[in-house]
């Protein structure tokens, strides 16, 4: 199959709530004032879909079931934008969908995962062999399992490259990405006690690919087997939620592993897309565009 200019994505589709606060985060006992509210797609790979889409590429993607709660929203959502949902499963239960609330810099996500991957039932499709094998890039979340590992080998078995995120260094997505973006919970969570440096010494020793680690507001560190390790601070912009920065940043790495950057300048043009992406809220609605992004990096040159 001839491949084009398209991505293939498959991970986390939600419906998320959003709830931006006026006064700053909450507090114990004490009432807040919410600013906005919003109902729209989340999810790892539904806003990497939404941002890349508002990049110029045309996406496809699979992954979390929808359910009836979440299906209206989403298909009116991605009417007229360039997103394949063609391979989504749409059930009848209430759908998955998650609580966010939002002040400035600090967020917190609630949801019910945990009771959805201990129920022991499937809430998400196996990619389709036929989905990716003509993408140009594919991004890939690892939060199911054997089934992303699936799209991963898809990926190796016709040569395709793919991004991952938050893929411990030991494990199949990790060793044959192109690129794996770690965030700081990652290695909290897995290299608890170890400096970023040396997570990235041990991440830079397993793969060919290309490892990202970042930080917030500190410097990404990002390098390859046998190579130095490189740092790049973040783009200073003024914070107005940082609820989908991450899953930006990952969706600025696949258009530059799409785009066939080098290293030094697909990271910048993730770190653009992100810092565009948490100077706005709802993110969804106002996506970076390449000329935004464009603009930002020459203006910081």
């Amino acid at each position: 199959m001839e491949r084009n200019n398209s991505v293939y994505l498959f991970g986390q589709i939600l419906g998320t709530h959003s709830f931006l606060l006026r006064d700053g985060f909450l507090k114990p006992d004490e009432y807040s004032e919410i600013s906005e509210h919003h109902f729209l797609p989340g999810g790892e790979t539904g806003t990497a879909a939404t941002v890349l889409s508002s990049l110029g590429v045309p996406v496809k993607m699979d992954g979390t079931h929808i359910g009836r709660e979440v299906a209206p929203m989403l298909r009116a959502f991605y009417e007229g934008r360039n997103v394949d949902i063609s391979s989504l499963t749409f059930t009848e239960d209430e759908g998955v969908m998650d609580y966010v609330v939002i002040a400035g810099l600090v967020r917190s996500p609630m949801g019910r995962f945990a009771q959805l991957f201990s129920s022991g039932k499937r809430f998400w499709n196996i990619p389709r062999e036929e989905d990716i094998a003509s993408a140009g890039a594919v991004g890939i979340d690892p939060f199911f399992g054997e089934d992303s590992q699936l799209a991963a080998e898809i990926c190796t078995n016709y040569a395709l490259p793919y991004i991952t995120i938050d893929s411990p260094h030991d494990t199949y997505l990790h060793r044959h990405a192109a690129v794996n973006v770690v965030s700081r919970e990652c290695t909290s969570m897995h290299y608890k006690g170890m400096s970023p440096r040396s997570v990235m010494e041990l991440m830079q020793a397993e793969t060919e690919g290309l490892t990202i680690i970042t930080q917030g507001s500190e410097s990404m560190l990002y390098g390859r087997k046998g190579g130095d390790i490189l740092e790049m601070k973040p783009f200073d912009v003024e914070v107005r939620s940082t609820l989908g920065a991450g899953d930006t940043f990952k969706a600025g790495c696949i258009y530059g592993l799409l785009k066939g950057m080098p290293d030094d300048e697909l990271v910048r043009f993730a770190s653009a897309c992100s810092a565009i992406a948490i100077s706005r809220f709802p993110l969804p609605l106002y996506p970076p565009t390449l000329k935004e992004v464009e603009e930002l990096i020459n203006t910081h040159k």
